[in-house]
C-alpha cells in the first residue's frame, strides 16, 4: 500500500509525568471522547478512574471458573460412587461426601486459573502483535521507558481532525503526532 494510501487511526500525544497524563485523560473523557486509550511505563493508580473504565469481568469469569470445578468435581464423584458404580466398602455409606472435597477443591482451582487465563487472552485481545501505535518511533523508543502517552482514535464519533489535534495540543503534551493503520 502507498504511503499516501495509509488510513489515519489516531492522534497520539505523549506525556512527561503521570499526573499530567491522569489530568489530560480526564479532560478527554470530560470533553466526549470514548474512544481513546493511555499508554504507560508502570501502573498509574488514578488513570482508569480518569478514564471512567468499566470494572473488569475477570473477577465474575474466575468464580464461575471456580464454581464450575468445584460443582464439576463433586457431581463426577458423586456419580462415579452412588449412581454408576456403588461399591459397599466396610459398611461406609455410598454418600461419603468428605471423600470428595480434595479433587473438588483441586479442580476449583484448575478450572478457575484457566477461565482467569482464557478471559486474559480474551479481555485483552491477545495475542495481538501488531497494533497502529506501533507505527510512531517515538512511542516504540520510549512508551515502556519513560514517557505517558494518550491516543484518541480516528473512529470516536466526535473526532474531527483539525479540533481533535487543536483539543490536544491544548492539554500541553510534548508532542502530538498523528498515527496511520
Amino acid at each position: 500500500m502507498a504511503q499516501s494510501e495509509k488510513k489515519p487511526y489516531a492522534l497520539l500525544a505523549k506525556f512527561s509525568t503521570p499526573e499530567a497524563l491522569v489530568s489530560a485523560a480526564r479532560r478527554v473523557h470530560e470533553a466526549g471522547y470514548t474512544k481513546f486509550d493511555a499508554y504507560t511505563p508502570f501502573p498509574v493508580e488514578d488513570l482508569p478512574q480518569a478514564m471512567h473504565m468499566k470494572p473488569s469481568l475477570m473477577p465474575w469469569l474466575v468464580l464461575a471458573g471456580g464454581a464450575a470445578g468445584a460443582l464439576g468435581g463433586f457431581a463426577m464423584q458423586t456419580y462415579a460412587t452412588v449412581i454408576d458404580y456403588p461399591l459397599n466398602i466396610g459398611g461406609r455409606p455410598l454418600f461419603a461426601w468428605p471423600a470428595y472435597i480434595p479433587i473438588s477443591f483441586e479442580l476449583t482451582i484448575l478450572l478457575g486459573a484457566l477461565a482467569g487465563v482464557l478471559g486474559l487472552f480474551v479481555f485483552t485481545r491477545l495475542p495481538q502483535p501488531y497494533h497502529p501505535v506501533f507505527n510512531s518511533p517515538d512511542f516504540l523508543e520510549h512508551a515502556s521507558q519513560d514517557a505517558f502517552y494518550l491516543e484518541i482514535e480516528t473512529s470516536d464519533p466526535q473526532f474531527n481532525a483539525e479540533e481533535t489535534r487543536r483539543f490536544v495540543e491544548g492539554l500541553s503534551p510534548e508532542s502530538v503526532v498523528e498515527i496511520e493503520a
